[in-house]
Formats: structure tokens, C-alpha cells, sequence
């Protein structure tokens, strides 16, 4: 282990003064992630300022009807909270098919979005990764590519974006609440995460030394019939081959308004925006979802070695927009 300096946060002002003054410094949640990076030699921080114990541990009601968690809210509370439950069904799946019990009772709601790509190139620090080092190359690109990207690649990096809980995020339009050195701001969820560009090593947009607070999901009354599945090669404790995230809102056997995320698939939860084109309007039929999903997949630029998703992400789409329409055809 590389030795470095820690210190424990009594707010969030000194936490991001702290941070933002050091450019070796970094903030610690729960560490689920990043101390596993630390020990690979991936991440090698001098500073960790500790920001697990600030006032953000709790899931409250918004003016307007929406719901604001907090940052550090752990993710097993959130997968069992009433209101998430009940109004955000799919959150509450995502939160529980990520990692383990053990991890979901230490990992918190921003260290969860925060987490880092599993590449196995990025992990392995005897490889060249852009990621890792920038400028240093994409091992990937000549490797193995079972795992990676099928949209939004660069000649940089086709690594994929592992949270389960951001892909629920995205579905559901949720708004990123960050404070910095220049005070707070909100960043909706589909802005938040970057596709790598030439600027691979930036996952998200936050700048040094900001802090997310708090994550607010609007009032979305579709959301209640919302649906996460995630394919992976076990049945638990596995990383998404391809996940998808679906809420739905049908009048009449009709499809009024629908919100469509992938996982597994990018190097950011990607919205499937020309799936919920085509699915706005349509009527409950296996056939619809089938050419709906396939609007936004005929769009995928796969790898020689992950072809396979393609069909993977048409039919799991195809199967979640199934069951939760279940009696609604005409």
C-alpha cells in the first residue's frame, strides 16, 4: 500500500476546500471501490478526505412531489425504503442486483455512481489504458472485448460504465446535486456521465474537488410501473452484460410515454431516446417492442468479440416492456 494522508470531514464546505487545494487528494465513502483500486495500484491518492459521516444519509420528499437522496444514504437502505419501493420500483431492483448484501450495507448512493470501470485492461496495471494513464494507449482495441462497448466508443477507450443504479437513475431523469469550490449546482443524470472522447480518464463531468450531496428523482408517475433487468454471465455478484431499465405509462393498449436506459452497453448509462420514439404511441405488442428496440440497436457499433450484445439488449428490452404491459394489449 502506498502510503497517504486521511482525515475525517466535519462538513462539506472544509471537505471540498480540502480537496479541491490538493490535486493528489480524493474523497472516501464507503471505499468499496476505490481501496480495492488503491491496493491494485490502479488509484494512488495522497490524500483521502473522509466524507462517509456528513448529513446526507437520508431520503425526503421534495416540494413538487419528488424524492431527494442523499449521498450517503447506504444502497440496502435505499432498496428498501417504502417510497422507492413503491414509486420507483426500478431503483429499488437496480440497488439490489448490484455487488452483494455485504457491499449493499457499505456502499453508498454517490460512491455507486462514482464506481470505475471493471476493464480488465484498466485493472491491470501491468497493460497500457488511457483510462489508467493517459495517452498510453487502449489495450482493448487488439484484446479482449467480451465485456465492452457497443455504443459511444472512441479509438480511446471501449470500456463500459459498471453501475446498476445509474442506468435506473437515467431512466428516470434524475438531477445530481454537487457542491464545489464555487458553491452548488445541479446537473441533470444525462449530463452527468461523459462518453470517453479523448478524454477517457474523466467519467463524469464533476470537476476536482466537487461533491455530490444528493441525487433528486422528479415526481414521474410512469416510474410505478418500472422494471430493471440485468444479464450477466451468473446470477449474482457479476457485472451487466447488458442491463435495461424501463417505466411505462399505457392508456387504452396504448403506450403514452415510456423511459428506456441500457447498462452494459457504454461507457455512460445510455438512453435509449429512439426507442422511446418509437415507442410513444404504439400499441402494446410484442411486435412493436420488438421494432422499437431495434431502432435504437440497429444504431450499435459492437467489437469483434461482443456482436453477441446486440441481440441481447434487443430481446431484453423486448422481455421487460412484456412483463409490464402484461394485459394491457388490445
Amino acid at each position: 500500500m502506498i502510503p497517504f494522508d486521511y482525515q475525517r470531514a466535519d462538513d462539506a464546505r472544509s471537505a471540498i476546500t480540502t480537496v479541491a487545494a490538493r490535486p493528489g487528494a480524493a474523497f472516501l465513502g464507503a471505499g468499496t471501490n476505490l481501496v480495492d483500486h488503491m491496493k491494485l495500484g490502479v488509484a494512488a491518492p495522497d490524500l483521502l478526505v473522509d466524507v462517509s459521516r456528513l448529513p446526507f444519509d437520508a431520503v425526503e420528499p421534495l416540494d413538487g412531489g419528488g424524492v431527494r437522496i442523499g449521498a450517503t444514504v447506504r444502497n440496502s437502505d435505499l432498496a428498501a425504503e417504502p417510497v422507492i419501493r413503491q414509486r420507483y420500483p426500478v431503483l429499488a431492483a437496480a440497488v439490489l442486483a448490484g455487488a452483494s448484501g455485504q457491499l449493499r450495507n457499505l456502499a453508498t448512493t454517490a460512491g455507486n455512481m462514482l464506481q470505475r470501470t471493471r476493464c480488465v485492461y484498466f485493472q491491470d496495471v501491468t497493460t497500457p489504458c488511457n483510462k489508467r494513464r493517459p495517452g498510453s494507449g487502449c489495450s482493448a482495441l487488439e484484446g479482449y472485448t467480451r465485456d465492452h462497448a457497443i455504443f459511444g466508443a472512441s479509438m480511446s477507450c471501449v470500456a463500459v460504465h459498471p453501475s446498476d443504479m445509474a442506468v435506473a437513475l437515467t431512466a428516470l431523469d434524475a438531477v445530481v446535486q454537487v457542491e464545489g469550490p464555487t458553491g452548488p449546482h445541479s446537473i441533470p443524470i444525462t449530463d452527468f456521465y461523459r462518453l470517453p472522447g479523448d478524454e477517457p480518464q474523466r467519467d463524469t463531468v464533476l470537476d476536482h474537488g466537487e461533491l455530490i450531496t444528493a441525487v433528486d428523482l422528479p415526481d414521474l408517475p410512469l416510474a410505478a410501473r418500472s422494471a430493471y433487468r440485468k444479464v450477466r454471465d451468473r446470477a449474482s455478484y457479476a457485472f451487466a452484460l447488458v442491463s435495461v431499465a424501463v417505466a411505462v405509462d399505457v392508456v387504452d393498449g396504448t403506450i403514452r410515454e415510456a423511459r428506456v436506459a441500457l447498462g452494459g452497453v457504454a461507457h455512460k448509462p445510455w438512453r435509449a431516446r429512439r426507442t422511446e420514439d418509437a415507442l410513444r404511441g404504439a400499441p402494446v405488442t410484442e411486435e412493436a417492442f420488438r421494432q422499437a428496440a431495434a431502432v435504437e440497436l440497429g444504431e450499435a457499433r459492437p467489437l469483434p468479440d461482443n456482436a453477441f450484445k446486440v441481440a441481447m439488449a434487443r430481446n431484453t428490452v423486448v422481455a421487460v416492456l412484456r412483463g409490464l404491459t402484461r394485459g394491457e394489449g388490445r
